[in-house]
């Protein structure tokens, strides 16, 4: 009965290795490439599975998309949690730390890959419902833990009580993106500069 438990076990890590090593290695891939230029078998030979075991775990390549997409933003929530959650740091230096990094990040890719909620909105939204619905899902995740911010940033005396931090939320998120989309086309950092001076001075930096 033991030996039986311990075989299932190990069953269970072995698959859920093979679905991780999956998910990881499309996201490297989709990220430099995009989504729909990206074929099952490129995916599958570089993550060294055989097409069969891809089909035991997603039911199409849309599917996996979605499964990516979640597991990126549960993984993203974890990274930025404690930095946004880091109570002896004031809120609104949170939120611009929040926002260097995501400056640095694109620096140091060089514009040319982007993260992946940013790569595939655009890509995606069109071709698959289901993609979709799982990046509405996951930015609307990151918009309400920045309105969560600035409701502590308002508290503080930093912005006006008058101010939604709703929707001033949906607009930094929005100007952030629309920043990110700029660095890519025009392959240089400007428009991620612009973004955090007028980020700056709407926290009153």
């Amino acid at each position: 009965m033991q030996t039986s438990s311990i075989s299932s076990s190990h069953q269970q890590s072995s698959q859920q290795d093979t679905r991780e090593r999956i998910l990881a290695t499309g996201q490297a891939l989709i990220l430099g490439k995009g989504f729909s230029a990206l074929g099952l078998s490129e995916i599958l030979s570089a993550a060294a599975v055989p097409k069969g075991s891809f089909y035991h775990y997603f039911q199409s390549k849309e599917g996996f998309g979605v499964a990516m997409l979640e597991r990126y933003f549960a993984e993203y929530q974890v990274r930025t949690e404690e930095m946004l959650l880091a109570a002896d740091v004031p809120a609104r230096e949170r939120l611009v730390r929040y926002f260097a990094v995501w400056q640095q990040q694109a620096e140091s890719s060089a514009c040319h890959k982007l993260c992946l909620a940013v790569k595939l909105a655009a890509e995606v939204s069109d071709l698959s419902e289901a993609m979709r619905l799982a990046l509405t899902v996951g930015m609307q995740g990151i918009t309400e833990r920045i309105a969560v911010l600035l409701n502590e940033v308002q508290r503080d005396g930093h912005l006006s009580e008058e101010v939604n931090t709703a929707e001033l939320a949906e607009f930094l998120y929005a100007t952030w993106v629309g920043a990110s989309l700029l660095s890519k086309v025009h392959l240089q950092m400007r428009p991620m500069e612009v973004a955090m001076q007028q980020t700056k001075k709407i926290l009153g930096i």
